[in-house]
């Protein structure tokens, strides 16, 4: 499609901002409301003949942390899915510039998707392919507006998993869909067989495997087909010890192990459902003040300490304590992320993330 196209006699395309596994994606312009929206076709090749069903399967859930679907078009031969617009940037992405999250703004990212996952299950939808990229944040670092997308083909996504497990192996698949979702998968959508249909628990393994990467910089199993031989042999990524070492994060981090560690349970009855996971995070203390950016300037006490230059053009006081991952990390030069609260004679910096 091209800019300035009209679909349906409203929607007119601005420019091409995605391409996924099984569909392109177009910010549109909705000419009636004078608003952005997210215009979605599925690619060529791609099965159809579910995507109306899709739409209106999606369009039961209104959550805040989804993107909400609020049309499905039929013209001329194709198929278009308007979703909410979210101006941002998906949450893989982000993940390259985070490197490893605190426990504090992981456990906010967790309740969030966690909730909106929660909303699904209750409309009775079950995403089946949640991933980072699948994830939109706002732009910039606070992480505090989150909304998962694609639900609005839930139902086409399985299909395509459906199609691969009668092909006879759905790890060797070659579907951009299918690589892109296996270091998510759960066991049972892996190694499923033709006409099994695995339910809502698919999204907490996912869910499980995604806080673990957030909070390790790692993925849990591997990508692409390691994934599978290791999910397969249960050979995970070990927990890495900057995690619980730091008494500062201890408490919290483990905690949010234990959490994981209940979402990939191979058992499907072992895990917890969503509104479970909501409600045990929601239990747990952890700080939600806004993050900044800024440039360590220098250390002092033996390198204990430090200075940060904010970019607003705030000093803040740091110790080698209140950063998560290798204290030896926040170098003079390197930019950290870091929430500041009042002090004297300088603000004092926690949490602290090195992100260059």
């Amino acid at each position: 499609m091209n800019a300035q196209d009209i679909v349906s006699g409203r929607y007119r395309i601005e420019r091409h901002i995605g391409r996924g596994g099984m569909q392109d994606v177009y910010l549109a312009q909705d000419i009636l409301l004078e608003s952005n929206v997210a215009l979605k076709t599925p690619q060529p090749g791609q099965p159809d003949k579910r995507f109306k069903s899709s739409a209106k399967i999606s369009a039961r859930v209104n959550h805040h942390n989804v993107a909400k679907t609020l049309d499905y078009i039929e013209e001329n031969g194709r198929l278009f899915l308007i979703e909410e617009f979210v101006d941002g940037d998906n949450l893989e992405n982000k993940l390259k510039t985070f490197g490893a999250i605190d426990p504090h703004l992981a456990a906010r990212i967790f309740l969030h998707v966690s909730k909106g996952v929660a909303a699904s299950h209750h409309a009775g939808v079950v995403h089946r392919d949640l991933k980072p990229s699948n994830i939109i944040v706002e732009h910039g670092i606070n992480l505090h507006e989150l909304k998962i997308t694609d639900f609005g083909i839930a139902t086409l996504t399985e299909e395509v998993f459906d199609e691969a497990a009668r092909e006879g192996d759905i790890t060797r698949s070659t579907s951009g869909t299918i690589r892109g979702a296996l270091p998510y998968m759960a066991p049972e959508m892996m190694f499923r067989q033709p006409g099994e249909h695995p339910g809502a628990s698919v999204d907490i393994w996912s869910l499980g495997a995604m806080m673990f990467q957030i909070l390790t910089g790692k993925v849990p199993f591997g990508v692409y087909l390691q994934a599978a031989v290791n999910v397969q042999n249960r050979n995970r990524e070990p927990w890495p010890d900057f995690m619980t070492s730091n008494p500062q994060y201890k408490i919290l981090a483990q905690q949010l192990q234990s959490l994981v560690e209940e979402c990939l349970q191979y058992n499907v009855a072992d895990r917890p459902t969503a509104d479970d996971v909501v409600a045990k995070i929601s239990n747990l203390c952890f700080i939600g003040v806004d993050r900044k950016v800024g440039s360590v300037t220098n250390l002092i006490q033996n390198g204990y300490s430090g200075f940060i230059d904010g970019d607003d053009g705030v000093t803040t006081f740091f110790s080698r304590e209140s950063v998560y991952g290798s204290k030896s990390s926040a170098t003079p030069g390197k930019r950290v992320c870091y929430s500041n609260f009042p002090g004297s004679p300088r603000d004092r910096g926690h949490p602290i993330i090195v992100i260059e």
